[in-house]
């Protein structure tokens, strides 16, 4: 087997190295269905960040309840209700009290998705109903351990005036009442977008 020049293995092993390096620069270009674009030509202008003050109300009893029980914790669950799973259509307003302006809805669901603490999973998009913001979605989802004074959870992405939208939002129980369920969250909304 004749050998190979150490000079002519290591041209072999550039030029190839190169190849690759052509093919992933160019790659994007060989697609048919993607293509870069021009934030302008969306109509994307300068990014902005806002701040939304709102109060979440999780209306569990009642004639007409917010959020209801659609998967119920198996028998054998921990002392957390792991497994439980809700669907809302919570009220946002502009003040903690239910007579206040309502300004949007929590649409989705929470899950006690934790076995040791009441740590919930959240997925739901504020759905806004007032002003210019009508039509317009924030979507939050993350983890929200209930038990703490402030939770954290991200905002990943909207509609309307928030395409593209991200961020965080800040959760502090108002009330909670031990006896229905009932809560009523702040929810402090920090969102960039266009």
């Amino acid at each position: 087997m004749a050998r190979v020049p150490i000079f002519a293995s290591k041209f072999i092993v550039l030029l190839l190295l190169s190849s690759f390096a052509t093919i992933l620069v160019t790659g994007d270009e060989d697609h048919e269905f993607v293509r870069r674009l021009d934030r302008k030509l969306l109509g994307l202008k300068k990014e902005k960040l806002s701040h939304f003050k709102l109060y979440w109300h999780d209306i569990l009893t009642g004639p007409n309840p917010s959020a209801v029980q659609v998967v119920p914790p198996p028998s054998n669950t921990s002392r957390t209700a792991f497994g439980l799973v809700r669907m809302i259509d919570n009220p946002l307003t502009l003040g903690p009290e239910m007579s206040s302006k309502m300004v949007g809805r929590a649409q989705g669901f929470y899950a006690q998705a934790s076995q040791e603490d009441i740590g919930l999973l959240m997925a739901m998009n504020f759905a806004f109903i007032e002003g210019k913001y009508n039509g317009s979605t924030i979507t939050v989802l993350g983890k929200n351990s209930v038990l703490s004074t402030v939770r954290e959870m991200p905002v990943i992405g909207g509609s309307g005036l928030f395409r593209f939208a991200r961020g965080y939002v800040q959760a502090r129980t108002q009330k909670f009442d031990m006896a229905t369920g009932d809560a009523t969250v702040e929810y402090n909304v920090y969102v960039f977008h266009y």
